[in-house]
């Protein structure tokens, strides 16, 4: 597969981006615009009504609307460094960060639509701070996280085990929604991918760039950002990766959602907290609202 290169962005530059994102924190107000909402950790289809995004954020969750605004909607402004969706529960989350009082929140559940949050386990040697999590759409009860190491549940997060270390620098997770043992890495060396639980890895897709996001989407394809190459996609029956778009300038993606009822439509987020929407696939991208 051959793909055009287009600007290098520095690999310890993405690493910042990804986990500060920019701009100054959002304020708590009962709505604003999207655009106003920054320092996101992640984001979320609403399964209940899929024209809705759930974004975590430094200041808590909140959840957009089609015209352009966004509400809070946790009880509490603590800073979810990490949240995913389970893929079939609507009113289910999973998430990880930081209290406002400080300290790390562990793994935290929630089961009334990001509104309020319960620990359900520290994690090993925790409480733990994952930086990126993902669970599994074939076993929900399968859940991965990062925590310096690679820690896995396989009981919806009761307990924990630590894996082994991470194959690189890693930005994000990603578990495919057909097999719970195989798990995608957006690395600093590009996409890895284990197929033993996270035990080994080896290199998947383009290779040499860092890799800002990796993300299963419901239909079983997988998409990555690479800098340098854009936008590329594993279709779910296909062996290669193959390129979608490069042209986001400057612009890198870092969170990424794909909707389940139209996997045409995908929704991410770029290192300016800029949420972009796409009704092609990701062949072109506009602002959400």
């Amino acid at each position: 597969m051959r793909i055009r290169t287009t600007s290098f962005v520095p690999m310890a530059a993405i690493a910042a981006l990804i986990v500060t994102g920019s701009g100054w924190s959002s304020s708590h107000a009962q709505s604003m615009a999207i655009a106003d909402v920054s320092h996101i950790h992640g984001i979320a289809v609403n399964l209940s009504n899929t024209s809705q995004l759930y974004l975590a954020t430094h200041d808590g969750v909140f959840l957009t609307s089609p015209d352009g605004t966004a509400t809070p909607v946790s009880s509490n402004k603590d800073d979810y460094m990490s949240f995913t969706s389970h893929p079939s529960d609507a009113s289910t989350f999973f998430a990880s960060g930081h209290p406002k009082t400080g300290g790390n929140s562990g793994f935290l559940v929630s089961r009334d639509a990001a509104r309020s949050w319960e620990q359900v386990s520290p994690g090993v040697n925790g409480p733990v701070d994952f930086h990126a999590m993902t669970v599994s759409a074939a076993d929900p009860n399968v859940l991965y996280g990062l925590y310096g190491e690679i820690q896995t549940s396989t009981d919806g997060g009761k307990t924990w085990q630590v894996v082994g270390a991470p194959p690189a620098d890693i930005y994000g997770l990603a578990a495919s929604v057909t097999d719970p043992q195989t798990i995608y890495a957006a690395t600093g060396q590009g996409v890895m991918v284990s197929r033993d639980g996270a035990k080994t890895w080896e290199p998947s897709g383009p290779a040499g760039q860092p890799a800002s996001f990796v993300n299963a989407a419901p239909d079983g394809a997988v998409y990555a950002f690479v800098v340098g190459s854009g936008l590329v996609k594993l279709a779910k029956s296909a062996g290669e990766w193959e390129p979608i778009t490069d042209r986001f300038g400057n612009r890198v993606l870092i969170h990424f959602a794909a909707d389940p009822s139209n996997s045409d439509n995908l929704f991410a987020v770029t290192q300016h907290s800029e949420v972009i929407v796409s009704a092609d696939g990701g062949k072109s991208w506009k602002p959400l609202g």
